[in-house]
């Protein structure tokens, strides 16, 4: 024990259990925690432009590491900004620690400046939120902060600091580092789960959620090969297993493979590893009925408040991912000879439905998508927020590494290019490229000025149809010509790139995009390049045009 101010109390705590990357958009409410940070080596600290973009890389760096993403904001404006990702965060299950500047605690409940009561705003948002009033409490709010993000369900976790009781010496004892906890199948489920598959003819295993790591994945696979079973994954989670394995059968979310659509409704046993079976993941509550699936239904989730929630299971199983694929691996395996055809045949089915169909224009994403999938690396990151584009990036990119994909399952805009930074410097060895459209990018790419400062050689590949085009999809099919608020007058993306200090060019042609990427990978800086899509490349299936008329031709 010694006296320490509780900045000090809080730095320590926080190399004690690990943390070695923190961002920030400093802030004078929690001024004396830089200060602290200022002799903290074992910790980088990473400057930021924008709080949501600080939040969207600490939730990154949580699903790439498993361990808690930090960030420290300021009160008020900062706390709000730093929403955008504390919503990811809990929608997508991500270990996460936001820190925020309070007012002195004897301001409190008088609306000082920028006072908010976090408890109350971030409610929903966070597993726990708690303001630290004691200095004395420290080590036991971050002891409990670090445990209540990595257990069970993951999500994150709210602090609010208050500026006095971070001055305020004391004198307390350190806690222990964090440990995470595993919740393990018992052996009567696991034998129940094998006596259901034995017994089945059409089963197929879903994969999703949060809570993963390299080895899960790994027996996973190996529970899956074993017998023979058909796999598919869930929205925004395609590296939950590798995607050139012959069990694959493709991604479950938006513009689902309609043959996979109709094998998971023809099964007769999925089991449904990690997911919480949302409407992105079962096409709108569809492809299973509600409250009983037609289906029989094995659901394995970290969180038992889940189990039952929407689906009625004929077998419940309270586990973490990683926990339950490392049991089902050392299962006994199951004779595989009613449904190994028709393994093969999804297989077949999911690589049928890469080829890339013809779009209007010049530039044909689904080509280069498919050449970024030849040549880049097989551990590559690539990270994208939300837009219609990202549809191009799900269908044929194939994953075969876990922690290669940075998506928000909770359709978060602007999540790709701060992603994509955080994979960066977790990862500076990896190749990481970032999709994003060009309202997408908006949203938050003043973090190219956080990029270029670190000289993380990150690609953009930024698509520009001048619109916002998921939404122009929606008012085309529900009002056809009556076209307002989704028109984008955009920047020279290429220009813009070169103004911050990064490398930028523009393709318009698909054959010039390979000799651009070669380039942009070898800048040896953040990278731009601005692909100038027809507007007419709506979506992968039709036209803009042909959603219009399709709309109009249903209105008559």
């Amino acid at each position: 024990m010694n006296r320490r101010s509780g900045a000090q109390i809080l730095v320590d705590q926080l190399k004690i259990h690990g943390a070695d990357t923190v961002f920030c958009v400093p802030g004078e409410s929690y001024l004396a925690v830089l200060d602290a940070l200022y002799d903290a080596n074992s910790v980088g600290l990473v400057t930021c432009r924008q709080e949501g973009g600080a939040t969207m890389m600490a939730d990154a760096y949580g699903k790439l590491t498993g361990r808690p993403g930090i960030v420290m904001v300021t009160r008020g404006p900062g706390a709000t900004n730093a929403s955008a990702g504390l919503h990811v965060a809990m929608q997508d299950s991500t270990p996460l620690i936001l820190f925020i500047g309070q007012v002195a605690r004897g301001a409190l409940e008088r609306e000082a400046f920028q006072e908010i009561d976090y408890r109350r705003m971030f409610g929903q948002l966070a597993k726990w939120v708690a303001e630290v009033d004691d200095p004395c409490r420290i080590p036991e709010f971050l002891s409990r902060a670090f445990h209540t993000a990595t257990g069970g369900r993951p999500g994150p976790v709210v602090l609010a600091l208050p500026e006095d009781m971070l001055t305020e010496t004391a004198e307390v004892a350190d806690a222990r580092p964090y440990v995470r906890v595993e919740t393990w199948p018992g052996d009567a489920p696991m034998a129940r789960l094998r006596a259901l598959l034995a017994a089945a003819k059409r089963p197929f295993l879903l994969l999703g959620g949060g809570g993963w790591d390299a080895e899960g994945v790994a027996a996973i696979e190996r529970f899956a090969d074993a017998n023979r079973l058909p796999v598919g994954c869930a929205f925004r989670r395609q590296d939950r297993f590798d995607n050139t394995h012959p069990c694959y059968a493709g991604d479950v979310g938006i513009g689902i493979n309609p043959k996979l659509a109709q094998r998971i409704g023809e099964a007769d046993l999925l089991i449904a590893l990690g997911p919480r079976l949302g409407e992105m993941t079962t096409g709108g509550y569809t492809l299973l009925d509600i409250p009983t699936p037609r289906q029989p239904l094995v659901h394995v989730h970290a969180d038992p408040e889940e189990l039952g929630r929407v689906y009625q299971t004929v077998l419940p199983i309270n586990a973490t991912p990683s926990a339950f694929a490392r049991a089902a691996a050392a299962l006994a395996p199951v004779e595989s000879a009613a449904w190994a055809a028709a393994t093969e045949a999804a297989h077949q089915d999911f690589l049928a439905f890469r080829k890339a169909p013809r779009s209007p224009g010049a530039l044909q994403m689904g080509e280069i998508m498919l050449w970024l999938d030849e040549h880049l690396p097989a551990d590559a990151i690539i990270t994208n927020g939300a837009g219609n584009f990202a549809t191009w990036v799900h269908r044929f990119r194939r994953y075969r590494r876990f922690g290669s994909q940075l998506a928000p399952t909770s359709g978060s805009m602007g999540y790709g290019f701060p992603a994509a930074i955080a994979a960066k410097i977790v990862h500076p060895e990896r190749t990481v490229v970032c999709v994003a459209g060009d309202g997408d990018f908006l949203m938050t790419g003043q973090e190219l000025a956080t990029a270029v400062q670190r000289r993380l050689g990150i690609v953009v590949l930024l698509v520009n149809n001048g619109m916002y085009g998921t939404i122009r999809m929606h008012q085309e099919r529900h009002h056809p010509g009556r076209v307002i608020a989704t028109e984008l007058h955009n920047p020279d993306f290429a220009a813009l790139a070169q103004a911050y200090g990064a490398h930028g060019e523009v393709v318009e042609r698909t054959e010039d995009f390979a000799a651009a990427f070669e380039r942009a990978r070898a800048a040896g800086a953040p990278a731009i390049i601005e692909l100038r899509i027809d507007p007419e490349a709506l979506t992968i299936r039709q036209s803009l045009s042909e959603i219009r008329a399709a709309a109009l031709a249903q209105q008559h």
